[in-house]
Order: structure tokens, then C-alpha cells, then sequence
């Protein structure tokens, strides 16, 4: 850590959110396996109540698939209008606490409490205050993690879900983190925690043990990134003025594929879980990019931008299909597909989406 002031870094991660709000409004649902999406052959599932988690439904995962691990799940169709009004009313109770307050999507934001607003001693006391009073206003309940940093408060909400919380203290990052396994860390996606596990990294102790040049050959810009998280050191600053730049899912195959159906397959499940995201942060991008990396690990981008945001799921598999499309016939497997949507603003309805792309 740094010179200065220990700062006091609260993560709250809102349970199951979009599944618990259904659950909250229809009494029907509460106990039952629940996935917010459409059972729809090309359906994606947005979210899933802890009852299908236990199945492992997950979010992001092909309505098929969950049907299949759950015969009883219910499907609910996303009412993102609600989801995004609950949220306004949980960044308000933030609001009372800190002017330091990060949102990541809608059920999720980082809050920096070092000087807390209402005088409460303790990050943690702050904590159980702001649980409960969303609890109270929402009826929805919400985990939250507490540490000297983001990266350890993010890893923290995750310890005690769902309806707790957890504290990393000061001088505990190291030990939190090495016994923890590496695909859990931020910045650590599927594809990096297969390579980093082909290295014999497994957990963060394993990550800790390797020197920076190292990190650096294997992971490039990264390298020094993951070189710190395994000390638990993390010097960003809770930003709230924060904006992403992109949004974007890849998926490697279990075999070099080319059948354009099954490829296809691929990149429409990325857009499902692109979209799930755009839509529970309520950002829209222009720019649509489909990635290809092929058996011999050649990399192949396409990508076009428009003038107004791409405002609708069907739009972005449109878009994203006929840019793969492009790249036919594959002179060899592909490995991994990726779609990622950036170059986000203020969505505005415009005749400008629906224009073609030639």
C-alpha cells in the first residue's frame, strides 16, 4: 500500500438482483428456481435467483442449456424500467454516506468511506447501515465487502453472499488473496486463468511466487497488474465519474470449429451476454466488433461503427453475425469467437440504427 491515510473501500453487490426483484413483486416466484430471459431457443438467461443457481444456472448461459440442468425453472421476461428504478433508489441511500461512489452496473458500485458523511466510525459499521437500509426500502437484501482497497472489497462482497458481508483488513490482503484461486480475481478471464493454470498458476499464493518479468512475458500490459493483485495492492482510486469503454464476452471451443452453424452459435451466445450487460448498465455502444482467433492462434478482427448507439439486442446479433459472415469460408478452425460492443453514449432513438451496413 501506499504512504497516506488508510482508505476505507466498501463494495456492495446487490443479491441476485434482477431475479430478487421478481421474486420481491410476485410471491408466486419466492423458493421457486427463477431466470430472468426467455426460454426461447436463441435465449440467453440475464439472471438467475440463488434456487437455479444450485442447479448452476448462471447468467449468460443459453436458455436451453438452463433448461436442461433445470426442468423446473421458471422463465420471467426482464423488466429493466424496474431494475433500473430500484437502482436510483439504492445509488440515493449511497448518496447519504459518500459523494465517492463508483457504480459498475446496477447492482453493483464501489464506495470510498474514509470520510463517511454521517460520522460513522467504522467502514464496517457504514456497511450494515446501508444494507439495511436498502433492505428496508427495497425489501431486496445485499452483500458487501470492506477493505483497503478496491480489489480486495470486490473480492470480499463475494465471501459472505448472500445478506452478508466480509472484511479484509489492513496488513490481511496478502494472506486473503494467495489462498484464493486466481479465476476469481478481476482482470483474470476465462481464457488468462486457462494460460495462467497451463503455468501451474492456481491460486494467488501460485501467482505471488512469479517474478514480474515473467508476468510480463506471458501477459504483456498486464503482467505487472497481476503482479501487484497477488499482494493484495491495488492503488486506484473509487472514481465517480467513471465511464467503460467497452463491453465485451469470448468463448473458447471445445474443438477448432468450421461449421458456420456452430460458430454462428458461438458468437450469438456472446452477444446474449454482451447484451445482459449493456442492459443492466443502461449503455449502448456504436462500435461492434466480432474477434476470431483461428487453430493456429491468428487473431482476425471486424468491426463498423454508426452514428447512434446499437439499441436493441436483435440489432447487435444482426450486426455481429454478418461481420463473422464475413470472414467465410474459415481456410482453417477457429478456436475462439469474441463480440464486444464500445465507443458507448446517451442511447437516441434514430432512424440511424436501422440503416444497413453497406
Amino acid at each position: 500500500m501506499s504512504d497516506g491515510p488508510v482508505r476505507k473501500i466498501i463494495h456492495v453487490d446487490m443479491d441476485a438482483f434482477f431475479a430478487s426483484v421478481e421474486q420481491r413483486d410476485d410471491p408466486a416466484l419466492r423458493g421457486s428456481p427463477v431466470a430472468v430471459g426467455y426460454a426461447a431457443q436463441r435465449g440467453v438467461v440475464a439472471a438467475a435467483s440463488y434456487e437455479a443457481r444450485v442447479f448452476g444456472v448462471r447468467s449468460a448461459m443459453p436458455s436451453t442449456t438452463a433448461l436442461r440442468q433445470c426442468p423446473d425453472l421458471v422463465f420471467v421476461p426482464p423488466r429493466f424500467e424496474v431494475y433500473r428504478a430500484v437502482s436510483k433508489q439504492i445509488q440515493a441511500i449511497f448518496a447519504d454516506y459518500t459523494p465517492l461512489v463508483e457504480p459498475l452496473s446496477l447492482d453493483e458500485a464501489y464506495l470510498d468511506v474514509t470520510d463517511n458523511l454521517r460520522g460513522l466510525p467504522t467502514a464496517s459499521e457504514t456497511a450494515v447501515e446501508i444494507r439495511a437500509r436498502i433492505l428496508e426500502e427495497t425489501g431486496l437484501t445485499a452483500s458487501a465487502g470492506i477493505s483497503y482497497n478496491k480489489f480486495l472489497a470486490k473480492l470480499a462482497s463475494d465471501q459472505r453472499k448472500p445478506n452478508g458481508q466480509f472484511v479484509v483488513p489492513p496488513g490481511r490482503g496478502e494472506a486473503f488473496v494467495e489462498i484464493l484461486p486466481v479465476k476469481r480475481f478481476y482482470g483474470v478471464g476465462p481464457v488468462t486463468a486457462a494460460k495462467m493454470s497451463r503455468l501451474g498458476i492456481e491460486t494467488g499464493e501460485d501467482l505471488r511466487r512469479q517474478s514480474l518479468a515473467l508476468l510480463q512475458q506471458h501477459f504483456g500490459k498486464s503482467g505487472p497488474w497481476y503482479y501487484a493483485i497477488s499482494r493484495g495492492e491495488d492503488h486506484r482510486a473509487v472514481n465517480p465519474n467513471r465511464e467503460r469503454k467497452s463491453s465485451g464476452s469470448e468463448t473458447t471451443f471445445g474443438s477448432d470449429l468450421t461449421d458456420p452453424s456452430a460458430i454462428e452459435a458461438g458468437v450469438l451466445a456472446m452477444t446474449g451476454d454482451v447484451w445482459g450487460w449493456c442492459e443492466k448498465s443502461d449503455a449502448y455502444g456504436r462500435t461492434v466488433t466480432v474477434k476470431v482467433r483461428w487453430a493456429d492462434f491468428q487473431q482476425s478482427t471486424r468491426s463498423r461503427s454508426f452514428p447512434e448507439p446499437v439499441t436493441s439486442k436483435d440489432r447487435l446479433e444482426e450486426i455481429s453475425l454478418l461481420l463473422v459472415r464475413s470472414l467465410y469460408p474459415p481456410a482453417k478452425g477457429i478456436r475462439l469467437v469474441g463480440v464486444s460492443l464500445s465507443n458507448f453514449k446517451v442511447p437516441a432513438p434514430s432512424a440511424s440504427d436501422q440503416l444497413a451496413l453497406a
